[in-house]
């Protein structure tokens, strides 16, 4: 007997397990509503009149925002699918030396925080840095006798991000890759295409979707990017919406910038969706074997290394070195107990960030497991479209409802008890974690939810017919197997809320600082080597998912490592 699309339901037919069945639900519709309410405060504000703010941001650095915007997202989407799809194919497809070790290393610059990127190049890159003071020295070259691109710049944004985006799509283009079948690709040998030719006309299309998924996924990072653009000196919505908050202190600008900004966000997520829902192709043979590798002659190989280490060392290895040389050198002069105090604030967010998100993910996934009805697919995607809006909106979406809370309470307090408590919800530990878990749902749930399905409703209604209660399913037969879902969830979640900064950065509690905005402030008053000790605490950390992912896609057919 197999398991059908409907079995889930079997297991939820007694009324105890209807009862719990409507209880995931309940559960998923309040979180569903609690994670649409920033959005829509931020859409609500689109319909206020437009201030003298907002009619000088347009009339004078507006249009430089659309095109610097437009720009990125053209110029980085481009770079990142080409590098990565590029390389996918090349440690999928081919055999070089090195190659094994090169497709785990294409995964590392995830490691690196692009604003920390930002620091370190322009430290290395600006006229008194060592590369240009090399340079001169060597040459014999004085200011005015050579040109110099300049990093703080548009163009420095778009290579920046390219490197440190790219492996986003190199990790869902390499495992399309894996997943092809090889009797197609043997087919069009015997049709007589070439290496290339099976790469552009049959490879290529088939990885089509996987390859705009994580073309989307670079986009809605480089949308929601503030740390490295800030630094960059290039007007973004992101950079454009902290400033008119803090600077100008004007609540509905800022509100009605991350709604525009929200429509790139859309277009993104568009696009993945749109590539989901593309022609589909399936294996019709659940047997697979390696693939075989195509060897490259010499030539060939050395330009196959040098093109897959070539982005490692621009978006990890040289970062990386340089981080640790001032490290080395220099380092946080503030003292270990203060650097205590900062590791300390951020490891306690995440580690708790991580619990709560970990918790609503597993009602959400039971709530799809008990109820697959069309109302619970809806919750879901409800649920988990945070991922895709910028940190710096949502906490601008996060700040105004629960301010709103605030002066309610405050205005009853006042006209009941003469005097009012102050701000209860609105900057608190209790907003910053209603960001995080609007931000950071989708990435849980996906886990979690992958961990789920991979387990035969059958052992539901095995456990259910011995007369076990659905808590007790969850309990005894459930939690085991889920075991390593739940921690894989919880390490993704916790170093994405270590590296986190534009919804820390608005929405933390006063003098509340992470290792993120420790780093940020530091390289902001031009103090990197002091902000090298936490930027390196954050790489190191960040290296442990790194490493996860590279196994999980090697893992997805056998014979790779």
């Amino acid at each position: 007997m197999t398991d059908t699309a409907a079995s889930p339901m079997i297991a939820a037919a007694s009324p105890a397990g209807l009862r719990h069945g409507r209880l995931w639900i309940v559960f998923a519709a309040l979180l569903a509503l609690a994670i649409a309410a920033p959005i829509l405060a931020i859409l609500v504000n689109l319909a206020q009149p437009a201030g003298e703010v907002w009619r000088h941001l347009f009339t004078t650095v507006m249009p430089e925002m659309l095109l610097n915007t437009v720009v990125l997202m053209v110029c980085v989407g481009g770079g990142a699918v080409a590098i990565g799809t590029g390389c996918a194919w090349l440690v999928t497809m081919t055999e070089f030396p090195g190659r094994r070790w090169l497709a785990w290393a294409l995964f590392l610059p995830l490691a690196m925080p692009a604003y920390v990127s930002a620091f370190v190049y322009s430290d290395l890159l600006q006229f008194a840095g060592p590369v240009q003071s090399g340079l001169r020295q060597l040459f014999g070259w004085q200011r005015g006798d050579y040109w110099f691109p300049d990093f703080l710049s548009l163009q420095g944004a778009v290579a920046l991000f390219i490197v440190s985006f790219y492996p986003y799509v190199f990790m869902l283009a390499r495992a399309a890759f894996l997943d092809q079948s090889i009797c197609v690709l043997e087919v069009g040998r015997t049709l007589g295409l070439g290496p290339w030719a099976r790469f552009w006309r049959i490879a290529l299309p088939l990885a089509r979707p996987m390859i705009a998924g994580g073309a989307a996924l670079v986009l809605m990072e480089t949308l929601a990017d503030f740390g490295a653009v800030s630094w960059l000196g290039v007007p973004t919505f992101t950079t454009a919406i902290y400033r008119t908050w803090f600077g100008m202190g004007d609540v509905t600008t800022a509100a009605q910038l991350s709604g525009v900004l929200l429509i790139f966000v859309l277009a993104a997520v568009m696009l993945e969706r749109t590539s989901r829902q593309a022609k589909r192709f399936h294996h019709t043979s659940a047997r697979t074997r390696p693939l075989p590798l195509r060897p490259l002659p010499p030539g060939r190989a050395i330009l196959a290394i040098l093109a897959c280490l070539l982005p490692i060392l621009l978006g990890f290895g040289i970062p990386a070195g340089w981080l640790l040389h001032l490290a080395i050198g220099e380092g946080d002069q503030i003292g270990y107990a203060r650097l205590a105090d900062f590791t300390t604030n951020s490891f306690i967010l995440a580690g708790l960030a991580a619990v709560l998100l970990i918790v609503a993910a597993l009602g959400l996934a039971y709530a799809n497991r008990l109820v697959p009805r069309r109302m619970t697919s809806w919750l879901i995607q409800l649920s988990t479209m945070g991922y895709a809006v910028p940190g710096s909106v949502i906490a601008i979406g996060v700040i105004l409802p629960l301010a709103t809370f605030d002066h309610a309470i405050n205005r009853w307090a006042e006209a009941t008890f003469g005097s009012g408590p102050g701000l209860l919800l609105s900057g608190s530990l209790v907003a910053l974690f209603y960001a995080y878990l609007v931000r950071f749902l989708a990435v849980a749930f996906n886990t979690v939810d992958g961990g789920l399905h991979r387990i035969r409703p059958s052992l539901d209604q095995a456990a259910r017919v011995l007369g076990e209660t659905p808590l007790g399913v969850v309990r005894r037969v459930h939690a085991p197997m889920l075991r390593g879902s739940l921690l894989t969830a919880a390490m993704l979640i916790f170093v994405d809320v270590l590296k986190e900064l534009p919804a820390t950065l608005i929405v933390r509690p006063f003098d509340f600082d992470t290792l993120a905005v420790r780093v940020y402030q530091l390289a902001s008053d031009e103090r990197l080597g002091e902000a090298s000790t936490g930027a390196l605490i954050i790489v190191v950390v960040s290296l442990i998912p790194v490493i996860w992912l590279h196994a999980a896609v090697a893992r997805s057919r056998p014979g790779e490592k």
